[in-house]
């Protein structure tokens, strides 16, 4: 993941990374050992040591995606590695919780079969897989610039349910947040993070806003969590 404006790890979270917070149950992180596929700028290693977990192995497609991770976190229960999520370096059964947030949509097309595949088979029997991507509802799809422009992948409930199912994975939880704030946040992202190099714009005007909306069912982001029986 691009660092464009020295973002950093922070438990400042609004909106859907506050949501994914609070998705998470409080049993599947303390003395728990957790994978992080995708761990960006390391805003969930901050909330899963906070919780109490055992270990967080932190994972980027690159060495450079974990840059950021590498040069602010410092706990010796961190471990951050280069992998792909269709084959993870890892053995049979090494983790109790798994979390994958808005990365399924940036796999290789046709490889979220294989992924899910790979995440039942590093998770042990019990464990649980927590995962967020982009909805299939025609607003969020319609307003998403990356859809446009290079068919930025969203997901139906059924087809993410089918995912789980078919890799062996018991589906617990699945429903949709995020509202209409949620994509003007994301828009003000766009804009202002691709094309001007700064923070958003309107950030602390449009939190609030995003905050209350994600109290509420939503339409924008999918929320799956599945365990391994």
């Amino acid at each position: 993941m691009r660092n464009l404006v020295d973002e950093r790890p922070t438990r400042d979270l609004h909106g859907r990374l506050a949501w994914s917070r609070s998705f998470v149950a409080p049993t599947d992180c303390a003395d728990r050992d957790i994978l992080d596929l995708g761990c960006g700028f390391g805003w969930f290693e901050l909330l899963a040591l906070d919780g109490g977990a055992r270990a967080v192995t932190g994972v980027e497609p690159t060495e450079a995606d974990l840059a950021t991770v590498r040069e602010h976190l410092d706990d010796e229960r961190l471990t951050f590695t280069v992998a792909s999520a269709l084959a993870l370096p890892f053995d049979d059964e090494s983790f109790d919780t798994i979390v994958c947030w808005e990365v399924l949509e940036h796999l290789p097309k046709h490889g979220e079969p294989q992924a899910f595949r790979e995440i039942r088979r590093v998770l042990r029997p019990g464990g649980a897989l927590y995962l967020s991507t982009p909805h299939a509802a025609l607003l969020p799809k319609l307003t998403d610039p990356a859809w446009w422009l290079i068919g930025h992948r969203h997901y139906s409930r059924e087809r993410l349910a089918r995912f789980a199912e078919d890799a062996g994975l018991a589906v617990e939880r699945l429903e949709a947040k995020g509202r209409s704030w949620e994509i003007v946040q994301t828009l003000d992202l766009y804009v202002a993070k691709w094309i001007f190099r700064r923070s958003p714009f309107f950030a602390e005007a449009v939190q609030a806003r995003v905050d209350r909306e994600w109290k509420q069912p939503g339409f924008t982001n999918l929320f799956l969590a599945c365990r391994k029986p």
